[in-house]
């Protein structure tokens, strides 16, 4: 079975940010093996703490730079790239700036499993 889902039932403050892709869909309660983040990170600096998964992470820069901190390499990656973390990897970012950093973040599992390291 297809699922359409609207923005309203995932993105953080819709109203708010109309033009922004913004927030979390655990997509396991449509039956996939897959969850999504949309981050939007105006600020230079944001970005999650130290943190790990069970499973790979996908991130797709759509806007922006990031400083990734993927095990013990730190990568710079920016708009037009996507930067695979393999699983059970302690992983980080921050956005570098100039201007916002935008990602898609693909997690392959059907619900969120997030180890936080600091």
């Amino acid at each position: 079975m297809a699922h359409v889902i609207d923005r309203d039932k995932w993105a953080s403050a819709p109203d708010r940010w109309p033009h922004r892709w913004q927030g979390e869909l655990q997509c396991g309660a449509y039956g996939s093996k897959s969850c999504l983040i949309f981050n939007y990170l105006p600020e230079i600096g944001g970005g999650p703490r130290l943190h790990m998964h069970p499973y790979s992470e996908i991130f797709i820069i759509r806007t922006g730079t990031g400083l990734f901190t993927v095990g013990d390499r730190q990568i710079e990656a920016s708009v037009g790239q996507i930067l695979i973390v393999p699983p059970n990897t302690p992983h980080k970012f921050t956005n570098l700036g100039p201007g916002p950093l935008e990602t898609t973040d693909i997690h392959e599992n059907g619900s969120f499993i997030t180890e936080w390291l600091e």
